[in-house]
């Protein structure tokens, strides 16, 4: 009976088969629950993934002996020091299930490699780089989140749970010259001019802010290692090792001997030993594009190599997957962005998809005018491409609800929106984004919440929601990458579809519905007798006469095939 129930389970989710309607409840029951075996064959697809991102410092401290090192014990601003949070803190709380409940199904977390040793003063209060965008030595971890044991573990744990990660990765810039670090050679790094964001000249070939140092991504000129890198390397006990693998890796590409090819082969590794899924890349417009190209290259050459060497470890045949921060892009831009003297297709040029600063606007516009819009244009300029829906971030220091005063409706306006979506580490627990004392965006970082997770019901009970809509969309890919229509203005009622070959996944969701008794017009979407799944409240109900009874004290109604 139960290999029955579970193939009749996986007919009906892919093929919409038609079924005995009258079965007993208990009978009904063991379906759903074979539902759950049936959906471990769901495609994982980018285009329509929810990501958590977290800044690996701030998220949860799995290893309090790491805490400290390279004396990095000056005096900091607010929340401008580091505080703990680190690689086996990642690897805890997924071995916890908590990022499985939340549906999660890739994780993005800051930087790991080794960091500038020294603390800078950038006007906002002395830091240091705890927010790991500020490159020492990208052959290496840094210790203060973790060895690279930590790392290969948090990536297994990870895609035996079928969550996949997105390692964040600088190019374009090192970290800032301090007492400890000094500036890498001129043929490496320009040290000036600072940026003024109104060409294209000077956003590429700038520094993002003073004492910020800039790759010549541009430059073809071969250049040596900086001595200061060699000599660290000889410390370290690997110099030979480090220079015969650049010596093959130029010799396979062909490639000169230019700032950003060493940069590239050293991140490209992580993918070739590691199987990292994908790369977030930072300020991608502040970079000539055509090293995001050869990016792409490299690691997706590394990421088939590794498969090669490890196809038991495999998760699917998706390729290496790119999505790039290009400040203040929007979803309204299409493919192309404008600096207002040259525009720049960034899809053309390794990119899948690009974060979108558009929906914490599009949010305050409602659902329909937001998923109508973003339905048209991932249909049309941006068919078969992406982007990464967010609300808010590290760096964004106007996000949506600010004051978290709205996170209901925030998960469903991020979770259900077409594309893929971005939960930033506590919008799904309403970490504070307000901190007394902090300046600039440190105020947008604080430690995870995991205390008020624990204690107080009205955090629970909003990040029961956000698992509800989470586990929804992972497990749905109608939802982020289907066809959006509405079905009823009021109650707001719409469906999402998704076709792929063989495989068909079809959903309804209600948003705003009265509590209480109360309908759902699905006619023409789900036929008589269907029987559904309200993901929501766990209740099963039947196809009516074009609608379904549903009778809770919830204003959410997450429907899907039940039989």
């Amino acid at each position: 009976m139960k290999n029955l129930l579970i193939a009749l389970a996986i007919c009906t989710l892919f093929l919409n088969c038609k079924t005995d309607r009258q079965k007993p409840q208990a009978e009904t029951e063991k379906a759903i629950d074979s539902l759950s075996v049936a959906r471990k064959e769901v495609p994982f697809l980018w285009e329509g993934a929810n990501v958590y991102f977290l800044l690996t410092d701030r998220f949860n401290n799995g290893n309090p002996e790491n805490d400290l090192n390279y004396d990095r014990t000056n005096p900091t601003g607010t929340l401008r020091g580091f505080m703990g949070g680190d690689l086996a803190g990642i690897t805890e709380k997924i071995q916890e299930g908590y990022f499985t409940d939340l549906g999660v199904n890739a994780i993005w977390f800051t930087p790991v490699v080794e960091q500038v040793h020294g603390d800078t003063d950038e006007g906002t209060g002395n830091t240091y780089a705890y927010h790991g965008y500020w490159a020492k030595d990208w052959t290496r971890l840094d210790p203060n989140f973790g060895s690279r044991k930590d790392l290969e573990k948090l990536v297994k744990t990870a895609h035996d749970a079928g969550i996949r990660i997105l390692m964040d990765v600088v190019v374009n810039h090192t970290g800032p010259v301090t007492e400890k670090d000094p500036v890498w050679p001129e043929d490496w790094v320009r040290t000036s001019p600072t940026c003024e964001f109104t060409t294209y000249e000077n956003t590429t070939s700038c520094t993002l802010v003073d004492n910020l140092p800039d790759i010549y991504t541009e430059r073809n000129d071969n250049v040596k290692l900086p001595d200061a890198l060699l000599a660290k390397w000889k410390q370290e006990g690997r110099l030979s090792n480090e220079l015969d693998e650049l010596q093959l890796f130029f010799e396979r590409t062909g490639y000169p001997r230019a700032p950003r090819f060493y940069i590239i082969k050293w991140l490209t590794d992580y993918v070739n030993d590691l199987g990292i899924d994908g790369f977030r890349v930072d300020t991608v417009k502040h970079a000539d594009e055509n090293a995001w190209a050869e990016l792409y290259k490299e690691a997706s050459y590394a990421f088939e190599n590794w498969k090669k060497k490890n196809p038991a470890k495999v998760l699917d045949n998706n390729p290496f997957f790119m999505v790039g921060e290009v400040y203040n892009y929007g979803i309204s831009q299409g493919r192309e962005f404008d600096f207002g003297d040259k525009k720049v297709d960034y899809y053309n040029h390794g990119f899948k998809s690009l974060i979108n600063f558009d929906l914490k606007t599009d949010a305050t516009k409602g659902y329909e005018a937001t998923f109508r819009k973003y339905n048209r244009l991932l249909r049309t300029q941006l068919k078969g491409l992406g982007t990464l829906n967010y609300l808010t971030s590290h760096d964004d220091g106007a996000p949506f609800d600010k004051e978290r005063k709205n996170g209901y409706y925030a998960a469903n306006i991020l979770l259900l929106a077409p594309g893929a979506s971005q939960i930033y580490y506590g919008d799904e627990s309403g970490r504070s984004l307000t901190i007394e004392g902090a300046e600039g965006d440190a105020t947008l970082r604080s430690f995870m919440n995991w205390q008020e997770i624990d204690s107080l019901q009205q955090t629970k009970e909003l990040l029961t929601h956000w698992q509800k809509l989470g586990k929804f969309r992972r497990d749905h890919p109608a939802v982020g990458a289907g066809r959006h229509k509405r079905l009823t203005r009021a109650p707001y009622v719409f469906s999402r579809s998704y076709m792929d070959g063989e495989y068909r996944d079809k959903v309804v969701v209600g948003l705003d519905l009265p509590k209480g008794k109360k309908t759902l017009r699905v006619k023409g979407f789900f036929g008589n007798g269907t029987s559904l799944h309200d993901a929501y409240s766990g209740s099963v109900v039947e196809v009516v006469d074009g609608v379904v009874t549903l009778e809770n004290n919830y204003d959410t109604a997450l429907l899907e095939l039940a039989e």
